[in-house]
């Protein structure tokens, strides 16, 4: 017994000290983003990315810089932070509902339905890019917000995701809920959706991080500066004629925050939704 408790902790410490060597590794690249913001554009450009914190050549005018540069990224903070929102609500509520409907209702082609869902998202996206822009066109939603949104607002793998989790709830609700007199709608928005909270958190956190990080599509269908999101805009500091390094780095770093606040927010729903989602049936 006094063996088999001296094991697990024993693999409980060297699961400790592997997690913390692992943070150590994916946190480094920040750390040298956070103290390069800090840091004249030409000193980065001599001494390059490093660990070496010199406070006298540190300062907050990069920050200072963001604010006051002809607002160009006030534009593309604003830009990211609307379509973040928009493509995160949309794909929420018709995703859940759609994985909501393959896994209650019994109807004629349900797993002909489902395996296509699962065979687009084999479907890499590059392959979509050239009929989606000439769908966009057709649409007249170029250089527009909804030209973003749109053609990613049903994800296939959040479909895939609520249709497992909700496959694991108790069928026993609805049925009851029927003969209440409640609507289909009243129950899945009154009923089902306060169950499937774990899994609402868990699609916030991956969807908001896909449409925030989003670059090749925003960046075909986006025209005027003003429209960019924040990655096209930090992208386009960088030129063969030179790189406004100053902006670059402090803009990395403030980009990472709304991304970090969704996440404390959901991280709780987001570790019970994997965990339940992974071994839902």
């Amino acid at each position: 017994m006094e063996n088999r408790i001296s094991k697990n902790k024993l693999g409980l410490y060297v699961s400790y000290i592997l997690l913390t060597f692992l943070s150590v590794i994916f946190l480094a690249p920040f750390f040298f983003m956070l103290i390069s913001s800090f840091k004249p554009g030409v000193d980065l450009m001599k001494n390059g990315l490093n660990f070496k914190i010199n406070f006298d050549v540190m300062t907050f005018n990069n920050y200072k810089m963001l604010f006051s540069e002809g607002k160009r990224y006030l534009y593309w903070y604003r830009n990211s932070l609307i379509i973040t929102a928009l493509h995160t609500t949309l794909t929420l509520f018709f995703t859940s509902m759609v994985g909501y409907g393959l896994a209650i209702y019994n109807f004629k082609g349900r797993n002909i339905i489902f395996i296509i869902v699962l065979l687009v998202m084999m479907v890499p996206i590059e392959i979509l890019l050239l009929p989606l822009y000439k769908l966009m066109i057709a649409l007249k939603l170029i250089d527009k917000y909804m030209g973003v949104v749109l053609p990613f607002v049903v994800s296939p793998f959040a479909v895939f995701f609520f249709r497992q989790y909700v496959a694991g709830l108790p069928k026993e609700l609805v049925d009851a809920a029927r003969i209440d007199g409640c609507s289909e709608f009243g129950i899945f928005i009154k009923i089902m959706a306060p169950l499937m909270k774990p899994a609402f958190g868990a699609m916030a956190i991956l969807e908001s991080m896909t449409s925030w990080n989003g670059f090749i599509w925003p960046l075909i269908v986006l025209r005027s500066t003003e429209r960019f999101t924040l990655p096209v805009g930090l992208a386009s500091l960088m030129t063969p004629y030179g790189s406004n390094y100053d902006m670059l780095m402090s803009g990395a770093v403030m980009s990472v925050v709304p991304i970090a606040i969704v996440f404390l927010l959901n991280q709780r729903m987001f570790v019970e939704g994997l965990a339940a989602g992974s071994i839902k049936q």
